[in-house]
């Protein structure tokens, strides 16, 4: 059963709560609502002392949600999210924008480099980019589209596959010469490996051990939890990555990474990329977008 309207905490306790869960700082949230710190630290408390338990675990110059701080800032902040947007919709001349949610690796290396044409082509589009890790429920946050990766299998109802993807190790053009074939190739090479955990095939011990070498043999190893942050990395000529070709193949065509000397490209455990929508009969700015995003993602499958 929902509370009563009348035993909700006031909006300016959750509107302090939220800002604080977006900057994950008192600070920069007092800063955003135009406050003292001790106001929006009072704003908490009140808040907390409403709903009966802690919201937020304060360490040194750092805070952090609780478990039911967690589940309420997800709730409010998508619920202030849709007001945000409903109040500014009132304004003239306002255009509601498209907002797409996906990955902080998919975004940086995919979508944010394709933005440019999409201006070019769709100047009419407003678009929100919602990068994170997290799997977002679209209609709760009030998200138009998703970039889901995952197996056939987990693919939400409706999705429209994307692309596939390959995987390969790449570095910069000056490790052009290197191979990985023996334990003295190895012995020779910084490995930049991603920490997500359940997929092997972005690990290099997987990929190693298909050709009897293990990650131990390696000069080091750099570990990153951000797929771009390893990209940059390999960019920056720090190593060798696993690079998701799909991902990446514009920094390959143009020579800014190269694919090492008879690297096996190997299929990522049947996972693609998925589009998905929240709505199945959107507005025309978002049946716009889905076009556009098929017709780069068709330019990148026939490359693959």
């Amino acid at each position: 059963m929902s509370t009563p309207l009348f035993r909700l905490a006031s909006l300016d306790l959750i509107r302090g709560f939220v800002a604080v869960g977006r900057r994950m700082s008192i600070t920069l949230a007092a800063q955003d609502l135009c406050l003292s710190q001790s106001a929006v630290s009072r704003q908490i408390q009140a808040l907390e002392t409403a709903v009966g338990t802690k919201l937020l675990t304060r360490g040194h110059r750092s805070i952090r949600f609780t478990a039911e701080g967690e589940r309420l800032f997800r709730a409010a902040d998508g619920a202030l999210q849709q007001l945000q947007d409903a109040v500014s919709s009132l304004a003239a001349g306002y255009r509601r924008p498209v907002t797409i949610t996906t990955s902080v690796g998919v975004a940086a290396l995919w979508l944010l480099p394709r933005l440019g044409r999409l201006q070019q082509q769709h100047p009419d589009i407003d678009l929100r980019v919602a990068a994170t890790n997290k799997v977002l429920d679209l209609h709760q946050e009030g998200v138009d589209l998703a970039i889901r990766y995952c197996d056939e299998s987990k693919a939400p109802w409706g999705a429209q596959k994307l692309f596939s993807e390959t995987v390969v190790p790449v570095a910069h053009p000056s490790f052009a010469a290197k191979r990985l074939k023996t334990a003295a190739d190895l012995a020779s090479l910084v490995l930049l490996e991603y920490e997500e955990p359940g997929r092997p095939w972005l690990h290099w011990e997987d990929v190693l051990h298909a050709v009897g070498l293990s990650s131990g043999m390696a000069k080091g190893v750099l570990r990153f939890n951000q797929y771009d942050q390893v990209i940059q990395a390999a960019l920056a000529g720090q190593g060798v990555a696993l690079g998701r070709h799909e991902l990446i193949e514009p920094m390959l065509a143009d020579g800014r990474l190269t694919v090492l000397k008879q690297a096996q490209h190997r299929r990522s455990g049947g996972h693609a990329y998925w589009l998905v929508q929240a709505d199945p009969k959107p507005r025309k700015d978002v049946r716009d977008l889905v076009e556009w995003i098929r017709v780069q993602a068709q330019a990148v499958a026939s490359k693959s």
